[in-house]
């Protein structure tokens, strides 16, 4: 059998910048990192979250199998459990996770927190956390006039205050 195959070389639009379409798959603040080298404490996208991991476990399966890894994570946000199988040379998404630390300034009525950052630069973009305890925790900080700081932990867009502590005089 044979093929003709006709090479034809790619023609100039009438503009000249180049366009590209982009697709966003929720991984862009993340790094690929290889299944293999995945270690119980880090941190890796399972089902679109970023998790912790809390397990991990390697099976070689069968004479020629490829090793499989199993996955144990918690989402860092609502720590719903999620489990991920795949192939110790599948390239999966590590978030890349921040911790900021502000000043606690007030609550707002809405219930966003008004934080100010270590260069004095206000946010007032998130809300009271989920966390009933925490809530409380940071309400009674306010009522008390307390100076305190609040821990913002950040990755894939998404933030969220997860920590409380007194101001160190």
């Amino acid at each position: 059998y044979f093929f003709w195959l006709k090479i034809t070389k790619p023609t100039k639009m009438s503009s000249d910048e180049e366009t590209f379409d982009s697709a966003d798959a929720g991984a862009a603040n993340c790094t690929p990192i290889e299944a293999g080298s995945v270690r119980k404490g880090g941190f890796l996208m399972i089902k679109g979250r970023p998790t912790k991991i809390v397990d991990v476990s390697k099976a070689k399966v069968g004479k020629h199998g490829a090793a499989k890894c199993h996955f144990v994570g918690i989402d860092i946000f609502n720590q719903k459990k999620y489990e991920q199988i795949c192939p110790a040379s599948a390239q999966l998404a590590e978030p890349i996770v921040t911790r900021t630390e502000y000043t606690l300034v007030d609550i707002s009525d809405d219930g966003f927190l008004s934080l100010m950052a270590s260069d004095n630069s206000m946010r007032d973009d998130l809300k009271v956390p989920e966390d009933a305890a925490l809530a409380k925790k940071l309400k009674e900080r306010i009522d008390e006039g307390k100076d305190t700081l609040v821990t913002i932990l950040g990755a894939v867009g998404e933030e969220q205050c997860i920590d409380c502590k007194e101001v160190a005089s």
